[in-house]
């Protein structure tokens, strides 16, 4: 039942629909009342030979009546009860994504992503099925159970109704004992199920990888041996749920036993008629439902409130980079980094120390170093993934940290070294930041990044689906689609991050030389390994040990010694003996 407390924000916002539908279940149920008392009365009548054949017509034709406009009434509460409930789904889920959007990359190596699969799909549905089907049995059960409970005392016999009901009591606390039993299975159930999701999800998306390597049997293996374990833990679920139906079935036995021996015994006594015997076995029909209600209620909420408790443990968690109060300043601004320190969380060492730098628009500024030095981790201080721990980077003179996430990201636009397709045409992907763009519009940017032809050369150009993660490209055109994608976006400042690894040297040179021309008055900060792309920057930060080792242009670092000449001196002769 806690469940139903914690979902009252969204009772409260479908109150209308709510109350619409329990007001019909109370009609209906109301309803149910009317046929076995018209049932004894035609049997009293016929037994007693004072019901005319008119007459029998009449309450028979009456007794349809009621069946038909029982059947109306439950069309529409359905429409409206599970209407309700399905809003529910999409209200969670579009929390669930926004909470998700919101959060740090910290979250994501504390959550698997099978996992969050999971909770968004599985977990959801089970509290949608509560919202519904819950709030239907209960108030149907409860409605239905003290109306018959009225009825069979008031009208018929108090004493036989609670001789009859004598079992439940029983019933009521082997109920709740099996609903305590059953939140918590099902709750280890579903960690088994995220975990079976999470196996899932790495197989297929490393299945490449798995064939290259003839690990098929070897995963197949680990495969089977999650799956098992989740059966293992939904089969004691099943055991508990097993557990309600019998014991329903023996209180309602029970009571049909106790209801006609007790019954018997009053009509012997003439303390009852046959009609009322009749309508009593009758009414305690419509008492099963109430009871099976009951326990199939406490079942789905209890599933329902395991998952919610699941979902809301995500939507409750505060992500660990707080947004700004500030908008962003309109028009172009300089670009400061003063950086005294900045460790990771749960780091011991600091990662980077003493970064200074100052980027006014339209100036680029190149980043390099040794694997491990700092300069994605620099990057990612400047997109607000974290926040640096000692020190600032300012934008207008602003810390960015005091400043709205969601308007400062808007400034950047960004190309990872991991670049990202969806399963979707090329079109699609670079018009992802722009969805209105016009075909001009995206073949232009196309052919700043140097894609354009690539694209014309495949069978359906623009409108080719590029497979699951881009699948069916290149690395070096997955890149160049990226950088194409970020074009499009006409943001203040751009940021490659070892954006062209994967390219040629040609090629790459013809892409910087476009964002020259179309970065002009804009900021761009360039990581490479490649140190062929940063020639024409105004300024090279060389990393090392998360300190800036070397700083200059490209013609004064050539000049002294240190990793940055030795560095571009190697890379000089490696691509003359490539050539």
């Amino acid at each position: 039942m806690k469940l139903f407390s914690q979902l009252r924000w969204f009772f409260k916002l479908q109150w209308k629909r709510y109350l619409g539908a329990v007001t019909l279940l109370v009609a209906i149920a109301m309803l149910q009342l009317l046929p076995p008392k018209l049932v004894g009365t035609i049997v009293d009548g016929i037994t007693r030979e004072q019901m005319s054949g008119r007459t029998l017509l009449m309450w028979v034709g009456l007794i349809i009546a009621t069946a038909l406009t029982i059947y109306l009434l439950r069309y529409v509460w359905r429409i409206l009860l599970f209407g309700a409930s399905y809003m529910l789904a999409v209200k969670l889920r579009e929390n669930f994504y926004h909470q998700l959007s919101r959060q740090h990359p910290n979250f994501y190596l504390r959550h698997r992503t099978g996992d969050l699969i999971a909770r968004a799909t599985n977990d959801v549905d089970r509290v949608v099925f509560a919202a519904g089907e819950g709030v239907l049995t209960l108030v149907d059960s409860l409605v239905m159970g003290c109306a018959v409970f009225i009825i069979m005392s008031i009208q018929i016999s108090w004493e036989l109704t609670l001789f009859s009901l004598l079992p439940m009591p029983i019933m009521a606390i082997f109920i709740k004992r099996f609903g305590e039993q059953l939140h918590n299975r099902f709750k280890t159930a579903q960690a088994a199920f995220s975990s079976l999701n999470d196996r899932t999800q790495e197989s297929l998306t490393s299945i490449r990888m798995i064939k290259a390597f003839g690990l098929e049997r070897y995963q197949s293996r680990l495969f089977a041996e999650v799956a098992k374990d989740a059966g293992s833990k939904n089969m004691l679920v099943a055991r508990v749920d097993a557990r309600f139906d019998p014991t329903i079935y023996l209180t309602i036995a029970c009571a049909n036993m106790l209801a006609v021996g007790g019954g018997s015994w009053m009509v012997v006594n003439n303390q009852l008629t046959l009609g009322q015997l009749t309508s009593f076995v009758m009414y305690l029909g419509l008492m099963i439902w109430p009871m099976l209600a009951l326990a199939w209620m406490f079942n789905i909420v209890e599933r329902g409130s395991a998952a919610y408790s699941r979902i809301s443990s995500l939507l409750t968690e505060q992500p660990e980079v707080a947004d700004g109060d500030l908008s962003v300043p309109a028009g172009r601004g300089v670009l400061e980094f003063n950086i005294g320190q900045f460790t990771y969380p749960q780091a011991e060492s600091p990662t980077l120390e003493n970064i200074q730098a100052r980027l006014a628009p339209g100036q680029t500024l190149g980043l390099c170093g040794p694997t491990g030095s700092g300069k994605s981790t620099l990057l990612a201080l400047v997109q607000r993934q974290f926040d640096v721990t000692d020190g600032d980077i300012c934008f207008h003179s602003l810390p960015i940290r005091q400043l709205k996430l969601d308007e400062w990201r808007a400034r950047l636009s960004v190309v990872s070294q991991t670049p990202f397709l969806f399963s979707a045409s090329i079109a699609e992907n670079i018009s992802l930041g722009k969805p209105d763009a016009t075909q001009d519009d995206i073949e232009r940017v196309a052919a700043l990044a140097c894609v354009h032809e690539d694209i014309l050369n495949l069978a359906q150009g623009y409108q080719t689906e590029v497979g699951e993660r881009g699948v069916m490209l290149s690395g070096g055109q997955k890149q160049r689609i990226s950088i194409a994608r970020a074009l499009l976006l006409d943001c203040e400042i751009l940021v490659l991050d070892d954006a062209l690894s994967a390219v040629d040297g040609q090629t790459e040179y013809q892409i910087l030389q476009n964002l020259r021309s179309w970065g002009e008055g804009r900021t761009l900060i360039i990581s490479a390994h490649r140190l062929s792309g940063l020639l024409n920057a105004n300024e090279i930060l060389v990393l090392q040990d998360g300190r800036i080792a070397q700083r200059g242009s490209h013609a004064q670092l050539s000049e002294q010694s240190g990793w940055y000449r030795n560095m571009y001196r190697y890379q000089q002769l490696e691509a003359a003996l490539d050539e």
